[in-house]
């Protein structure tokens, strides 16, 4: 099972979505490298979850499975549903300022990895039914801020 670099759910708080959301605000804008044409394949968690059994159930022994959700979102899109999300600017970051923009992400937010599922959708009749990354985004809960003492 390949799962993306991005599960994301209103139960993700540590990982690279809340992170993004973190450095922006940090940062005081949503920035993306370049043209932010390069893309991230996302899966929402309970897709990915879902694949999971139905791979334990019916995947033939050595296949190679792809949770994917959306096969590739330009992480200019991701940069813009977070600055429109949490009210900042969105900006391109230059290249050779990504390292002191995004710190250890630098590396992860500039590649360029389209990934397809089709092969996981026919053999074993998967299709993701969860929001995807840029809607799950504006649904709000990444941006909720804890109030309380906890």
């Amino acid at each position: 099972m390949r799962l993306t670099p991005t599960e994301h759910s209103t139960l993700d708080h540590r990982g690279y979505i809340p992170t993004l959301i973190a450095i922006a605000l940090e940062k005081g804008r949503a920035g993306y490298v370049g043209t932010g044409s390069n893309r991230w394949p996302p899966v929402h968690a309970l897709d990915a979850a879902h694949l999971y059994r139905s791979a334990i159930e019916a995947a033939p022994a050595g296949s190679r499975l792809h949770a994917v959700g959306d096969e590739g979102v330009p992480f200019r899109q991701i940069a813009e549903a977070i600055g429109r999300n949490l009210d900042l600017p969105v900006a391109s970051i230059p290249p050779e300022e990504a390292a002191d923009y995004f710190g250890f992400l630098a590396l992860f937010v500039a590649l360029d990895n389209p990934t397809s599922s089709a092969q996981t959708h026919k053999l074993l009749g998967w299709h993701p039914t969860h929001p995807g990354l840029i809607d799950d985004l504006d649904q709000g809960h990444y941006f909720q801020i804890e109030t309380s003492g906890s």
